[in-house]
């Protein structure tokens, strides 16, 4: 049991859109041995998308726009890497997911630095010191000084970092990538992809001097010179607290890189740590197993009506078959069918261990948030859900179809795709959203999956706090006085939808006694 928790490393890709995080995914698949063929996301023809992107809306725009979970093995390490969300329209299921990772790779271009979206990532990474490696990508086009992107990182990021991989050129004069660590020399022999790796004895090996013209490698050795020596020294603790970030130039479309992020994620990264709860820390060598479920998704396979919670375990050595308590429904749960993920293909799990994500076929019972333990009432913390920051009305076409748009609407929200609020006066329903491309995947899988066609209209409230006060009387007085505003979310609870952020702090200041929240726990 010690030595297969040990076994395992679960991390998470993040990056802004267009970075090249979803063409890396395949890379590192490809490179670990999961897939025979890795497919960029704009490659045209059906064999050719990318196998990480499972949803039709997916593959339609060439993006990731939920959360899916890959295992594979090499050189007898178990890799679980969850695939996020990169679109800057993405759901709060992208910052659930990284509750359940261990660490984390952040994709950069190289020619355009630090992007917005990678910095919202990185800084729900930093809430839970989640070690980073910082993946430089696409130096085999035109792109920024790396002396340049290095500091940007440092400076906007409030990061140290220690070069790893340095680009031999960039652009069209781009021949390969050097290893600082280990003096190997990665370059293309043959055709544009990495396929071959000379074993140097240092910068100045003369093997070098035959392998790349002169107007490309003495630059290139002046300034992986600068940087073996000019920046701090690698710190494996430093490292894994999330203060020390390793910085790895390449270009994930031509497999410079993937091979090098394995090997340090197999030797560097942490394997599971211990998790919070509410009543103690659950620690990865404990006999008994528990988890906790970052993710549900419904209609995962197309020919069934199916839903699946994703689990990542904490503790214990989970077996097919076993049944685990639900603490918040205080009932046992027979585990008969656990799934393990390769993007849409699964395989029955017999075994599972901590750090391991593994799949739960249910029927509307398991909610985002929920723990599992083997009899222990204990609830992991830290599950985040946020206020929406769009509020749209939904409207129905075909109102023989309201059972199926109701159906529709519950199992989406479960999923953490929406939020679902059903209004104290009227009767159709508001559905609110981290970001606007949530809308057009609602709107496409409520026809796709649901065959019903839905229409949103805009509602005068731009924000939606949770509301929650110690004093019963006095909040219940308040929805009464409000109704028009008031509406109640899929667990019953009661939410303010404001005009404005204005609005929002001028009626919080006129009830002190009750809490405006725009973010709330998962219970």
């Amino acid at each position: 049991m010690s030595a297969e928790y040990k076994r395992r490393r679960t991390f998470a890709i993040i990056s802004h859109p267009d970075a090249g995080k979803t063409t890396l995914t395949e890379k590192l698949l490809l490179t670990g041995g999961a897939i025979r063929m890795a497919g960029a996301v704009k490659a045209k023809g059906e064999a050719r998308r990318a196998k990480s992107d499972w949803m039709k809306i997916e593959q339609d725009r060439g993006i990731s726009v939920t959360s899916s979970v890959m295992t594979f093995e090499r050189d007898d390490i178990v890799f679980n890497l969850l695939d996020t969300p990169g679109h800057e329209d993405f759901s709060e299921d992208t910052y659930r997911t990284l509750t359940a990772v261990d660490s984390a790779i952040m994709v950069i271009d190289a020619a355009k630095g630090i992007e917005s979206q990678t910095r919202k990532l990185f800084e729900v990474c930093r809430l839970r010191d989640i070690p980073i490696i910082t993946f430089i990508n696409k130096v085999d086009r035109e792109g920024r000084d790396p002396f340049e992107l290095i500091e940007e990182v440092q400076e906007t990021l409030a990061l140290d970092a220690c070069p790893f991989v340095w680009p031999v050129g960039m652009g069209t004069d781009f021949k390969g990538c050097y290893d600082l660590r280990s003096n190997t020399f990665m370059m293309a022999k043959e055709g544009a992809t990495c396929d071959t790796f000379v074993q140097c004895d240092g910068l100045d090996d003369k093997k070098l001097d035959d392998l790349v013209p002169d107007f490309v490698l003495s630059p290139a050795r002046e300034n992986a010179e600068l940087a073996a020596g000019g920046y701090t020294e690698f710190d494996e603790e430093s490292y894994q607290a999330g203060h020390l970030t390793p910085v790895i130039f390449g270009s994930a479309l031509r497999g410079f890189g993937p091979e090098s992020i394995i090997d340090f994620i197999g030797q560097f990264a942490p394997i599971p740590r211990p998790t919070p709860a509410d009543l103690r820390e659950v620690t990865p060598d404990e006999k008994n197993v528990t988890g906790f479920v970052f993710k549900v998704q419904a209609n995962m396979d197309a020919n069934h009506r199916d839903r699946v919670a994703f689990m990542r375990l904490c503790s214990g050595e989970f077996k097919r078959g076993m049944k685990l308590k639900q603490p918040r429904t205080g009932k046992d749960v027979m585990v008969h069918s656990p799934i393990l993920f390769m993007a849409q293909d699964r395989e029955i799990a017999e075994s599972a261990y901590p750090g391991d994500v593994i799949g739960i076929p249910n029927h509307g019972t398991i909610r985002v948030g929920d723990t599992f333990t083997e009899g222990e009432t204990i609830r992991f913390t830290g599950l985040p859900a946020f206020a929406p920051e769009a509020l749209r009305r939904v409207r129905l076409g075909d109102t023989s179809k309201i059972k199926q748009l109701r159906s529709a609407l519950e199992d989406l929200a479960e999923e953490g795709l929406v939020q679902v609020f059903r209004p104290n006066i009227g009767s159709n329903w508001i559905v609110g959203v981290v970001g606007i491309l949530q809308l057009d995947v609602l709107k496409s899988r409520a026809r796709q999956e649901y065959r019903v066609d839905i229409d949103f209209e805009p509602t005068p409230y731009m924000a939606a706090r949770w509301l929650k006060s110690d004093d019963s009387l006095a909040l219940q007085n308040f929805v009464e006085a409000n109704k028009t505003q008031v509406v109640t979310d899929k667990e019953d609870n009661p939410v303010f939808l404001a005009k404005s952020a204005w609005e929002v702090d001028y009626i919080a200041e006129k009830n002190k006694g009750i809490e405006f929240q725009k973010t709330r726990e998962l219970s």
